[in-house]
């Protein structure tokens, strides 16, 4: 169980640093599919949250809280996109310290997730 569980949210961890890693692109003028940035449901962490997260670990508060925060990074990624299409390049690349908060609280939030259901707890 320890193996899977540990291959179970480092997949999430990667999905995540790839939305990441999309948005930064985005910004820095890279053309890709806007979907996955923009929709929380079209987001491949987004998938693990509503099919791996909110079902085999909906006992843990921290799996609504989760699904709160991959919301919300979403919504500040579309405000930095919008920045971005408006022309507003700088100021939405100067907007990535914020997200990257919330990137690391989203991280932190499944490690505690994973230490929490290998302690038993």
């Amino acid at each position: 169980m320890t193996d899977e569980l540990k291959q179970d949210f480092e997949s999430g961890m990667v999905k995540h640093l790839l939305f990441k890693s999309k948005l930064r692109s985005y910004l820095y003028g890279s053309k890709i599919n806007q979907g996955p940035i923009r929709d929380p449901l079209q987001c491949a962490l987004g998938h693990w949250i509503q099919d791996r997260a909110l079902g085999a670990y909906a006992h843990l508060p921290e799996s609504r809280e989760l699904d709160r925060l991959h919301r919300h990074i979403h919504q500040e990624a579309n405000r930095l996109m919008d920045m971005h299409d408006r022309g507003q390049t700088e100021q939405a690349l100067a907007g990535l310290g914020a997200v990257e908060k919330l990137a690391d609280h989203i991280t932190a939030m499944m490690r505690t997730m994973e230490q929490k259901l290998r302690t038993g707890l």
